[in-house]
Parts: structure tokens; C-alpha cells; sequence
């Protein structure tokens, strides 16, 4: 009885590993997935993540900046804006026309690094943002020229138009 037992009991064990195994290499593959996707993002839309740089950038070029605040990884306006405003390509066709900044604040510590997170931090305060999303117009010596706070995609049925109209205002200029 007690081999049978200790053969029953070693061959479940077995598949357990191999079930384990496979679903890690799930994962791996998920993961490498989203983070292409991000990749992707962050080359299309041409976000830089140092505001200093942006005012340079902003001042040789004779542009304005968009500055955007989020919480990547726990704010679902934030996500919910990304996909409704960000990567549209209505949003597309207004890229060129800025200076485009993305601080993050994310909760997870492995998104973005620490002297990144303290950099972010400054930001954030600078600009007293306590709601996220934020998205703001900035002239090249980081003025504000005007800011929009929050977006729900679920009350006002993924309404991005204060959005696009803020963008538009400041594009044209």
C-alpha cells in the first residue's frame, strides 16, 4: 500500500511542476507582451519624462508643452483617458504641435526608477496636482496657460472634447 501511495502521490506532484511551469511561462510571455505594447505607445505618441528638457525643447522650438500627469498603474481614469484621448488618432494629428510630458505615479515600484519617481515627485508638487489624470498647457518656460483635472469615461460617455478642445486652442498658436 505504501508504494502505491508513494506513487500516487509522486505523479501528482509531477503534473503540479509541470502545470506551474507552463503557467509561468504564460505569464513571461504576457508580460513581454504588454510591455511591447507599451514600447509601442511611448514611440508613437513621443513622450519625454524630464521637464527641464521639455522647456528647452519647447523654447528652441517655438512650441507649447503638454504635460500629463497619471498614475499608470492604479488610476482607472488615467487608463481610461490613455486609451480614449491618447491613442486616438484624432490625438494623432496634434503630437507634433507639443512638447509632450508624461509623469507618472505609479504605486508599483519596478515601472519607473527611483531617481525618476523623486524627479516625478518635485513635479507633481510643483504643479500642486492632486487628482489624477492632469492634463496641462504649458508655455516654454513652464507657465501654465491651462489645465484640465479628472476624466470618467463611464458618466459622461468617454467624452474627451474639453480635452481635444484645449489641445486644439493651444496647437493652433
Amino acid at each position: 500500500m505504501k508504494p502505491t501511495l508513494a506513487l500516487v502521490f509522486f505523479f501528482l506532484t509531477s503534473i503540479g511542476i509541470a502545470q506551474n511551469f507552463s503557467l509561468d511561462d504564460a505569464f513571461d510571455e504576457e508580460v513581454a507582451e504588454v510591455t511591447t505594447q507599451a514600447e509601442k505607445i511611448d514611440q508613437t505618441n513621443n513622450w519625454i519624462t524630464n521637464l527641464d528638457d521639455a522647456k528647452q525643447i519647447a523654447k528652441r522650438d517655438g512650441k507649447h508643452i503638454l504635460l500629463y500627469f497619471t498614475g499608470s498603474d492604479w488610476c482607472t481614469p488615467c487608463v481610461a483617458l490613455k486609451k480614449d484621448f491618447f491613442e486616438t488618432n484624432e490625438f494623432a494629428q496634434y503630437e507634433d504641435k507639443f512638447v509632450m510630458v508624461y509623469i507618472d505615479r505609479p504605486r508599483r515600484t519596478d515601472i519607473i526608477s527611483p531617481e525618476q519617481m523623486t524627479y516625478n515627485k518635485e513635479v507633481i508638487a510643483k504643479y500642486k496636482t492632486t487628482s489624477f489624470p492632469r492634463v496641462m498647457i504649458l508655455d516654454s518656460s513652464g507657465r501654465e496657460k491651462e489645465a484640465l483635472s479628472g476624466y470618467s469615461s463611464f458618466n459622461t460617455y468617454q467624452d474627451t472634447s474639453y480635452h481635444f478642445n484645449m489641445v486644439k486652442k493651444y496647437a493652433s498658436l
